[in-house]
């Protein structure tokens, strides 16, 4: 044990305040927002709730989803989310691996090729009027080809693949007489499961959260995720058609309407915290390992 100076022990309390104070000002919000889907109306709307609820009402949560469309929602956004996540998965690893190998001509300029598309975009009309010409307007599609890679993605796994992923043994497995594929499916891609993982976290939670793409291409009802029918919920003047407003006062229907914003943002945000702490232990393995070296 290494004995501490005074400045050591102030310099540690200090950064443990510090931490401390940031924790809570990341956790506080989720733990709010948890509570008062849980709480009373009357008292998140007065101010009697702040941490731990006073009277436990589920209002929010049973009117939620007596909205089938909701359902609805989810479903398609699960269905996106695990295609797209897949696309996206399958197409990175295909652009990143050659990018790796040392006898790849042409690689280079491959990469600034690629590279260059962070730099300049055509645009939302020119990729609308593009998404028209293929015809994959209010279409499955829409949600999947335009955010099929992520350029930053591929630079990332390109990197891990260079530097975590020794080149003795690929170049082993090829005199043994593996090809190119075999090499990636049985060596390279055992070796990196968490860029994987960190790559899995990353395009799920985007599409799990998107509802720009969808806002923009589709157009029918049962097409829409899950984001796009809570967005109705929290920003247009939807709410009402979700209330029995005939049986109630215009108070409660307010009330019931505050609870129900609640309840969406932790339906929307629920199965996004389940996953990650499955993925927790190779994020940060990952993410520092791939850019280590550009």
């Amino acid at each position: 044990m290494i004995k501490q100076s005074t400045g050591d022990k102030f310099f540690e309390i200090i950064n443990y305040f510090i931490l401390a104070s940031i924790a809570t000002i990341v956790i506080y919000p989720l733990w709010f927002v948890l509570a008062a889907s849980i709480s009373r109306p009357e008292d998140v709307l007065n101010g009697e709730m702040w941490l731990i609820p006073k009277h436990f009402s589920f209002v929010g949560y049973e009117n939620l989803f007596e909205n089938k469309e909701i359902l609805t929602g989810y479903l398609n956004t699960i269905f996106y989310t695990l295609s797209g996540t897949a696309l996206n998965l399958v197409l990175t690893i295909m652009a990143a691996y050659p990018l790796s190998r040392t006898d790849f001509v042409g690689k280079h300029v491959i990469t600034a090729a690629i590279v260059f598309t962070t730099f300049f975009s055509g645009g939302l009309i020119p990729t609308y009027l593009l998404v028209k010409d293929l015809g994959m307007v209010n279409t499955f599609w829409a949600m999947i080809i335009p955010s099929a890679v992520s350029v930053w993605n591929i630079i990332i796994m390109r990197t891990f693949f260079q530097t975590s992923v020794p080149l003795p043994i690929q170049e082993a497995a090829s005199i043994d007489g593996c090809s190119n594929l075999q090499i990636l499916w049985k060596i390279v891609l055992p070796l990196s499961m968490p860029i994987i993982a960190v790559m899995i976290l990353f395009y799920s939670v985007g599409h799990w959260n998107a509802f720009f793409n969808a806002l923009i291409y589709l157009s029918d009802r049962d097409k829409y995720p899950l984001q796009l029918f809570l967005r109705e919920i929290l920003i247009q003047d939807r709410m009402e058609q979700m209330l029995n407003v005939g049986d109630d006062s215009h108070a409660k229907t307010l009330m019931d309407a505050e609870a129900i914003k609640y309840a969406a943002v932790v339906v929307a945000n629920l199965p996004v915290l389940m996953l990650y702490p499955f993925l927790q232990r190779y994020f940060a393995k990952g993410m520092i390992i791939g850019a280590i070296k550009g």
